[in-house]
């Protein structure tokens, strides 16, 4: 599969379907979506960011760059502790290649080990590409894969993932990444809902790859599932100028500065989705994305119906990037008492989908 990653960062275990399926826009989208048509049936327009958003962005990866960098450190000392030096990192496509560089990047910076590092595909409600992880199974010990992801939002593809390891069971379902808000892994390198930066755009920070895909008349039975590849948008690339904006930040006492603030979750983060959902009157939780990383995939790639941004974060400047994105879609906000998240989006419903 093409990317712009270079190829010893990362081996993507995906099928380029590139100009084999016709990308639909955002209302298409969510109006097939609602009516029962799986998500990865279908592929989004992919637009070039505003200048207003890429200012927004580049603010927010100056002023949280070092955070970032500290979870990646957290989580990749945790993982090399529980693992190993031979431990194989598998990124799930395409929020967690991102985070999975930066954290081979930083054993290779504190430890001098290059790791293996492949990316597959995890489809809500279709599993895991059973394709590709038997390709890394012919290759690796399979106690020693680690599957790595940017956040977790509700826990949903945890979920999906332990379900799918249930029929490979020497792989260890755990998964690891840079910021799980929803406070169902200790393998992170933070509870508190910080900002990914890279969460703030699509394609263009992911290696010019889009979400995965998987439909029948595309994709064999010995195919892995797919994704493509935008040539367009190369001028627009800016995935190696995160990573390497992040990696300046790396330190070796990266793991004492973060004990030093460590924060602490009560409860998971799905009751307070479904306290959500009875405040106001959703049937189904996947209507509701929270976390700073979901809203923002809300208000790029879904139909937003209003945004929750925590009350005690009303002047965070982790939320720019947030306001500026509902601004220019005429999102409504609506400032609420969040406790596991600073922000929430919620999925507008077509009553005639």
């Amino acid at each position: 599969m093409r990317s712009s990653y270079k190829k010893e960062d990362v081996e993507i275990l995906l099928k380029d379907i590139t100009g084999l399926v016709q990308p639909q826009s955002t209302q298409e989208r969510e109006r097939f979506i609602q009516a029962g048509k799986h998500y990865c049936e279908m592929l989004p327009i992919e637009y070039s960011p505003s200048e207003v958003y890429r200012e927004a962005y580049q603010i927010a990866l100056g002023m949280y760059a070092k955070e970032t960098a500290v979870a990646i450190g957290v989580v990749a000392e945790k993982i090399i502790e529980k693992k190993g030096e031979k431990v194989v990192l598998v990124s799930l496509a395409r929020a967690g290649i991102p985070v999975g560089i930066l954290i081979k990047h930083y054993l290779f910076f504190k430890y001098k080990i290059d790791i293996p590092h492949y990316a597959i595909s995890i489809i809500r409600g279709r599993g895991i590409d059973k394709n590709a992880l038997q390709y890394i199974l012919k290759r690796h010990e399979a106690e020693n894969i680690q599957f790595v992801d940017g956040w977790i939002g509700k826990g949903a593809i945890l979920k999906e993932l332990e379900k799918e390891m249930e029929g490979f069971p020497k792989i260890s379902a755990e998964l690891a990444v840079a910021a799980d808000p929803a406070n169902v892994t200790e393998l992170c390198g933070t509870h508190e809902d910080i900002l990914i930066p890279s969460s703030c755009f699509n394609c263009t920070v992911s290696g010019l790859i889009s979400r995965t895909f998987l439909r029948d008349d595309i994709i064999k039975e010995n195919d892995f599932h797919g994704a493509v590849y935008y040539e367009e948008l190369e001028k627009e690339d800016i995935s190696y100028s995160f990573i390497k904006t992040i990696e300046k930040e790396f330190t070796k006492e990266i793991v004492q500065i973060k004990g030093e603030r460590e924060f602490k979750l009560e409860k998971q983060g799905i009751e307070e989705v479904k306290e959500i959902a009875e405040e106001f009157s959703i049937s189904d939780i996947n209507f509701i994305k929270p976390g700073i990383g979901e809203t923002t995939r809300v208000l790029l790639r879904r139909v937003p119906w209003k945004v929750l941004i925590n009350e005690n974060y009303k002047e965070d400047s982790m939320i720019n990037h947030i306001l500026r994105l509902a601004k220019e879609k005429n999102v409504p906000i609506v400032y609420y008492p969040l406790r596991n998240y600073k922000a929430c989006g919620i999925i507008r419903k077509y009553i005639d989908a």
